[in-house]
């Protein structure tokens, strides 16, 4: 996702940076290639003239013609108006889930039909399950039948309740189900309301009334980020009726301009407090404005780097297989195991984006095919479990004879162990040197 944008902004500032002064004509035009960049990405004219102003402004009262580093001072202001429009500050980072002090909270997804309301409703039932809330999910789509069947589907997945009533009066069934979940001491209420392929009377009306029996203290607008500049609208029409309280963005992970993460805070001024970024019910993660302004800016995202890995790697795992890495007993068995833990949290080439300083470094699109990680996982698993721990037993005749079972080339299981030995020799060279931690993770290709 912002690939466009990133690459159109820092086209901007490299053209910045290789100045030793800027002029007032400079600034002007780098401006102008800010607005065209956004207005690319699909961000409302509106939206983006504000931005421009506002980065004009700060650049004067910054003094920035006078600054010793102009482009970073320009580069600096930028970041903090894209963290303003994305989201409000907090104390956190990004904006939390709001909780009833008297149980159940009620949480009520709304959105057009094809947002991902019924899906995100199982996502966002899974994370809450995971901190410790158990939810009941309420089937209060009851204009197609298959949404019904869909959530149940998602409940039996992840072990949650779902509660139904086939297609009778959703008002009913909604205040129904709140009463349910008291008297289940359920903690949550997370109701998948009914789309429609444009917002209409009927449906504002409908859900009007959902809202009043239901009271939330959460009405979460589920909006597609793929429909661009037109997500702002949905927002504002489900704003204006019903006053949503957030935005969750599904389909970030698509080939998505950005227009609608850019410009929804502005149009409601409701935070966007989730994003889905991918099919998985454990793809949707806290949506952090300035954590997605220094990614758009090639600044990398290190701290959400930190967390995905975490998720997989405890200290006590980290440190044995640094303990294993600078000892030299780290094996084709570890590095098969470490290469399937690093993809359970995501595309390798986004995570490498990630890290400071190597986004603009990386080609364009750059992404590793997931055919190489099936090769290497056949590879080492067609050998046995000596050969894994002792590659240097290796000869000619074994190497034909994984290349046959795991069906690749010879040429390919000798660059497989060339590779390996080459990162073993590289890590024990900076066995002696190290003063810190290493990362849980490192990538051999």
């Amino acid at each position: 996702m912002f690939d466009q944008l990133e690459r159109s902004l820092g086209a901007v500032f490299d053209r910045l940076t290789g100045r030793g002064r800027i002029s007032e004509s400079d600034v002007n035009e780098a401006l102008r290639e800010v607005r065209i960049a956004l207005l690319e990405a699909d961000v409302s004219l509106a939206a983006a003239k504000e931005f421009v102003a506002k980065v004009r402004d700060a650049a004067n009262g910054a003094n920035v013609l006078e600054s010793l580093t102009p482009a970073q001072t320009i580069l600096k202001i930028v970041h903090e108006q894209l963290v303003d429009l994305l989201g409000p500050s907090t104390a956190s980072g990004r904006a939390r889930l709001k909780f009833s002090d008297a149980p159940p909270s009620v949480i009520l997804m709304v959105g057009l039909q094809g947002s991902g309301k019924t899906t995100t409703a199982g996502k966002l039932a899974l994370r809450l399950k995971e901190q410790g809330r158990r939810s009941l999910l309420v089937a209060a789509d009851v204009y197609r039948p298959a949404a019904i069947e869909q959530l149940e589907t998602l409940g039996k997945q992840i072990d949650l309740p779902v509660y139904q009533r086939g297609t009778g009066d959703p008002v009913r069934i909604v205040g129904d189900a709140v009463a349910e979940a008291r008297r289940l001491a359920l903690s949550t209420v997370i109701v998948d309301t009914a789309g429609r392929l444009q917002i209409d009377e009927p449906l504002m009306a409908e859900l009007e009334r959902i809202k009043a029996v239901a009271t939330p203290c959460e009405t979460l607008l589920v909006a597609d980020a793929m429909t661009g500049q037109e997500a702002t609208n949905v927002a504002k029409g489900f704003h204006d009726r019903l006053g949503i309280s957030g935005v969750i963005l599904t389909k970030l992970d698509g080939d998505t301009r950005g227009g609608a993460a850019l410009s929804i805070h502005r149009v409601t001024g409701a935070p966007i407090k989730f994003s889905g970024v991918g099919e998985k019910l454990s793809a949707l993660e806290p949506f952090y404005p300035e954590r997605l302004a220094s990614r758009i800016l090639g600044m990398g995202d290190a701290l959400t780097l930190i967390e995905k890995t975490q998720q997989i790697y405890s200290e006590a795992q980290a440190k044995q297989l640094e303990d294993k890495l600078f000892r030299t007993s780290f094996t084709l068995d570890d590095f098969l195991d470490q290469m399937r833990q690093v993809r359970k949290i995501g595309s390798i080439g986004d995570l490498l984006k990630m890290v400071p300083g190597l986004s603009k470094a990386l080609p364009k699109n750059f992404e590793i095919p997931e055919r190489e990680f099936v090769k290497v996982e056949a590879i080492i698993s067609s050998m046995t479990r000596g050969e894994r721990r002792n590659p240097q037993i290796l000869n000619g005749s074994r190497r034909k004879r994984i290349a046959r079972g795991s069906g690749t080339e010879v040429a390919d299981v000798n660059r497989l162990v060339k590779q390996f030995e080459q990162a073993k020799d590289m890590t024990k060279q900076l066995g002696g040197k190290r003063r810190g931690r290493l990362a849980p993770f490192r990538l051999a290709q």
